[in-house]
């Protein structure tokens, strides 16, 4: 048993091997006993705009002293600022849309579950099998992965569906021989689960936890048409993909479609302050004009948080790290690539933006000897030996001899465990 007074996530409580944090700078983070780290994971996939970053700390103090309190149905700049921008970033479409705040991705996927079955009136929802939605118990009835099964049964309602995983397809097709069946399918299981039965469809634009699953291009408008035959309203989960780390604003602006709520977090405040938000198309927020919204949290839009979203908004245009992030993808995929062909296991490499995987066949020993090598080289990322994935998700801050420096330490790394 561990020596701390409180639980670490997602583990064994004996296993937690908890790297104590001491502050940072750019896209390192530096831990007791000065060692410094390049953060190639963005901590939880969270430090978008980096380590130590003061525009950020000032917004929260000047924010703390002009008003710390506040109460959920109050007004107050920042606020109405934020949801002004967000708005914004959603594209023209959420013109005359509405915003409501929450306190990181798990509530904000539950409150989006919660709109979905309030404007339908219908009880069921689909998501994927290879997905992370959250740890509240809607928001894991969700979640399609190994995170679900030990809560079970959670929500009822929630009806699962296959993935968009060309490397592997669950319909046994290639990209060149099928016809996009991972999104055919969502509208196949909405006839089988009873027409017009279905209140929502939750998808993150690129899987991101589960091995960044970029979908084929159709993938998104056959979904879109989709919902719109049945009546159901499609929800992007952009916890993890929104906020330039594909590239662009949100993930699901790569392709030609627009979502009816857009759930955010992580990058909003780039854990500076803890909050979410479900971005509501007008068409959908029209219906809360005569109708009750019964949704509410007590920490609704907290003035530090907001202050902080909005801090790290202006940083991500000042800076210009949306770009940033498109432009240094071509390149962590090219790193990743060179690896992946020089491995003497098979391999596959995804990747959209500052977002990519590499996927290896090998045994959970090698990731565990991967996972050592890492650490000895003081290099942070999300390595998954259960599913065979590394996963790379930088601050979007991060240079390119940075990035190709920490790949090609990664590959280094790489070479011994896989050997």
């Amino acid at each position: 048993m561990n020596d701390f007074p409180f639980f670490f996530t997602w583990t064994a409580q004996h296993a937690a091997k908890p790297l104590e944090l001491t502050g940072g700078d750019g896209a390192w983070f530096t831990t007791k006993g000065g060692d410094r780290w390049l953060d190639l994971g963005a901590l939880s996939y969270q430090v978008n705009v980096g380590h130590g970053e003061r525009r950020i700390v000032d917004a929260i103090k000047r924010q703390a002293d002009e008003l710390c309190i506040s109460a959920p149905n109050a007004v107050f700049p920042a606020k109405v600022e934020l949801a002004r921008r967000l708005l914004e970033l959603a594209g023209p479409a959420f013109d005359g849309g509405k915003v409501f705040f929450t306190l990181g991705g798990a509530e904000a996927n539950e409150n989006a579950l919660k709109i979905a079955r309030l404007v339908t009136g219908r009880l069921k929802n689909i998501a994927r099998y290879r997905s992370y939605h959250g740890a509240s118990m809607g928001a894991v009835a969700l979640t399609g992965d190994w995170r679900r099964a030990a809560v079970e049964p959670a929500l009822a309602g929630v009806v699962h569906v296959q993935d968009c995983y060309c490397d592997r397809c669950p319909f046994g097709k290639t990209l060149a021989t099928c016809a996009r069946e991972c999104a055919t399918n969502i509208g196949d299981v909405m006839q089988l689960e009873g027409p017009r039965s279905i209140a929502g469809v939750f998808l993150e634009p690129v899987p991101g936890a589960n091995g960044v699953l970029v979908p084929p291009a159709e993938y998104w408008p056959i979904v879109r048409r989709a919902c719109d035959a049945e009546g159901a309203l499609l929800v992007a989960d952009e916890v993890l993909t929104g906020f330039g780390r594909t590239g662009r604003a949100f993930g699901f602006q790569h392709w030609d479609v627009v979502p009816d709520l857009i759930t955010v977090a992580k990058g909003l405040a780039s854990g500076y302050a803890t909050i979410g938000a479900v971005i509501v198309h007008p068409r959908i927020a029209s219906h809360f004009e005569q109708h009750v919204l019964a949704c509410g949290l007590t920490y609704y839009a907290h003035p530090t948080s907001c202050a902080a979203a909005l801090a790290t908004l202006d940083v991500y245009r000042d800076d210009k790290l949306f770009a940033n992030a498109a432009a240094l993808g071509p390149v962590l995929r090219r790193e990743l690539d060179a690896i992946s062909m020089k491995l003497p296991k098979q391999s596959f490499v995804r990747g959209l933006g500052l977002l990519a995987a590499l996927e290896v066949e090998a045994a959970l020993p090698a990731w565990q000897a991967l996972g050592a090598e890492l650490a000895a080289k003081k290099l942070s990322l999300h390595v998954d030996g259960k599913r065979g994935t590394a996963i790379f998700a930088p601050p979007l801050c991060i240079t390119e001899q940075e990035l190709v420096t920490g790949v090609r330490a990664f590959g280094d790394a790489a070479m011994v465990a896989f050997a």
